[in-house]
């Protein structure tokens, strides 16, 4: 019933493409019946999730699609399952988003016929990624996804920028694909088939599983937006429209660390302790450059997808830690580490939801995404800066909301490296949690620095000061995830008990005692050890907030004189007065100055109020991505030599071609 469910889901996924592309000039048909199919997609993939890991059963079958010899493979399992419920939930608070967000853009140049068309598409290739049971399924579903996006990606296409993201998305996405290509390649060679259940079984030397390993780091890590090959994704997420930037980095990222687990845990299953240091350290670089990135940036949704590179560190330094138990022979503690990851996975993707909505509101109704020139929104739009507060507080890991669970458990594992054998292991492990807690003190400044500098304060531009509250439909979708946030920090064993049927069919070996003291309590390791209550924790911090009211209420006096306070003479307060969001960033960003490539100017020095100019570009940049195109543009000047238009020549060069392939095969 769950695979039926799927199936049915990526039926009405294809259905609202076609829709879509027959609407013609009815542009309403995507709004009111094609958008809506999206979210009952989602609805339908999260149920069949939840379903399959309720039982803990393992469906496959059979279409009659693809090649006569080569039948499309689908299987439902605990791992595609618990992907399916973090899809599920985003999506379906994405399609009842869109039916309002899209409005705006019915009278524009842009083809909301296409917005519908690839969207649509999009989420078919995802989930048929999730239950794809051979790699030719595999990969067709993950260009359909791949190609959709581009499409998304670049559906402002009339601005040059936006062109040139989703190129450079474009380029990145089909070099992984590559690499995920010739992974499944080495895996379907030593297991004579395409088929997952033969790759399981393919027997694989250390050599060749590292091998498999580096690609599929490479590939799944690019699409996933790690350092160093994360450059698309700040360029790429700000440009689409704000419902598809949830999309792409609360589900598609997430879409990748699926692909890297179902390869790495799933069908290699032996792993090597070397794999996991490479995890931990592209892992913990990653967090770092994201969210220092993240804290310069004053455009919000550039901000938002630096945000993402981070977040998708703190996932890889799980899943790095679990490799590490895993090969040190230490199961528990691995299954453990993966549970975090998983669930910091399904956390990031519904407070990044959460908060790429809220941008997409305020750019809906400021018509701004430029911090600077913001202000004042709290008193504007109630709603939605509430609900953003919401999402903003579990990103920044604070108790009692979901984003500090996941990363407690993180630390909770990490905590286990001194039974490891190995010192250099155990000495590399917690500098990992270091770099996790200087990240995590980071992620709160950038968004107090978001918060107070778009919501708090006065207004800095007129567009702003005319800003109104979003349509009920576009609350409730923000409203949907800011309660799913609360929910699963308040009340996270039940949703660890489900991750637990991953854990047990990846590892085999689930986490016993993590629900051990019932639903109160949260012990990862044992009640001796360490233990968590967010209920309880929820009580105090209520009861902390009544009491501070309550003695404020009997200690302020009820008479109060209400007037402007004494300004010593200087002239009212103005917006220029307030902190910008460039300001607030200085002090770390001069700290952290190694990290970035700088130029700051001032750009009138007879101006009685001086403007300066800042430029910041990542070193990636000019230690990875110049240096590349530059060598590629030199192979391709020596190439072109080749094309002569001598025919003697062309002969010449198929000659030696031949020979040398006739001595390699002799």
């Amino acid at each position: 019933m769950s695979l039926s469910l799927v199936l049915i889901a990526i039926a009405l996924a294809l259905l609202s493409s076609a829709l879509s592309l027959g609407a013609g000039r009815e542009v309403r048909i995507v709004r009111l019946v094609a958008t809506p199919l999206i979210g009952l997609s989602g609805l339908l993939a999260c149920t069949a999730g939840l379903g399959i890991l309720a039982t803990g059963n393992s469906l496959e079958t059979v279409l009659p699609l693809g090649l006569p010899w080569l039948p499309w493979h689908v299987r439902l399992d605990a791992l595609s399952g618990f992907f399916l419920i973090l899809l599920g939930l985003v999506t379906a608070a994405v399609g009842l988003y869109g039916s309002s967000y899209i409005r705006d853009l019915e009278h524009g140049r842009d083809s909301i016929a296409a917005l519908g068309v690839f969207t649509g598409l999009f989420l078919a290739g995802m989930e048929l990624v999730l239950i794809a049971a051979d790699a030719f399924v595999f990969m067709v579903a993950w260009e359909l996804m791949s190609l959709a996006s581009y499409f998304l990606v670049a559906f402002h296409h009339e601005h040059a920028a936006n062109r040139r993201a989703a190129f450079l998305y474009l380029l990145i996405a089909h070099l992984g694909g590559l690499a995920i290509l010739l992974s499944f390649g080495v895996l379907a060679a030593f297991g004579a088939g395409f088929g997952f259940e033969s790759m399981r079984a393919a027997p694989l030397s250390s050599t060749w599983a590292s091998v498999v390993f580096i690609l599929a780091f490479i590939g799944f890590g690019a699409k996933a937006g790690l350092v160093p090959l994360h450059a698309w994704l700040p360029q790429a997420h700000p440009v689409a429209p704000s419902h598809i930037s949830a999309l792409l980095s609360a589900v598609m990222l997430k879409v990748a660390v699926y692909g890297f687990i179902r390869v790495v845990l799933d069908l290699m299953g032996e792993v090597q302790w070397q794999w996991g240091v490479a995890m931990l350290v592209v892992g913990g670089a990653s967090a770092l450059v994201g969210v220092l990135f993240a804290l310069v940036q004053t455009d919000l949704k550039r901000l938002l997808a630096y945000s993402s590179v981070e977040n998708l560190g703190v996932i890889f330094i799980a899943l790095g830690l679990a490799v590490l138990f895993l090969s040190t022979g230490h199961p528990l503690h691995g299954a453990l580490a993966l549970g975090a990851g998983l669930y910091h996975a399904l956390n990031h993707a519904l407070f990044k939801g959460l908060l790429f909505l809220g941008a997409g509101a305020i750019l809906h109704s400021a018509h701004e995404r430029d911090l600077e020139q913001m202000g004042g929104l709290l008193r504007r739009m109630p709603w939605t800066g509430s609900l953003f507060l919401v999402g903003s507080l579990s990103i920044s890991a604070l108790p009692p909301f979901n984003g500090f669970v996941s990363e407690w458990l993180i630390f909770q594992s990490a905590l286990q490296s001194w039974q490891i054998d190995s010192g250099v292991l155990r000495s590399l492990i917690p500098i990992a949690a270091a770099v996790l807690a200087l990240t995590g003190a980071l992620v709160a400044a950038t968004f107090v620095k978001v918060y107070g500098v778009a919501f708090l304060g006065q207004a800095r531009s007129r567009h702003v000061r005319r800003a109104r509250e979003v349509t009920p439909a576009m609350q409730i979708s923000q409203g949907i995830l800011a309660a799913l946030c609360i929910l699963l920090g308040v009340l996270p064993t039940a949703m660890i008990e489900l991750i637990d049927q991953v854990s047990a069919q990846v590892l085999h070996l689930g986490l016993l005692q993590t629900s051990a003291g019932g639903w109160l309590w949260l012990t990862p390791i044992s009640p001796d050890a360490a233990s968590y209550s967010a209920p309880l924790t929820l009580v105090l911090l209520v009861s902390l907030m009544a009491g501070i009211v309550w003695w404020l209420r009997h200690r302020i006096p009820r008479r109060i004189r209400r007037c402007d306070p004494w300004d010593c003479g200087f002239a009212p307060p103005s917006p220029r007065m307030q902190y910008s969001a460039t300001g607030f960033a200085q002090p770390v960003r001069r700290v952290f100055a190694f990290f970035f490539d700088s130029e700051e100017a001032r750009l009138d020095p007879l101006e009685p109020a001086p403007r300066y100019r800042l430029r910041l570009d990542e070193p990636s940049w000019r230690l990875f991505y110049r240096p590349l195109a530059q060598a590629t543009y030199t192979a391709a000047r020596w190439i072109v030599r080749l094309q002569s238009g001598n025919l003697r020549i062309y002969l010449g060069w198929t000659l030696g071609t031949l020979l040398i392939l006739l001595w390699i095969v002799s």
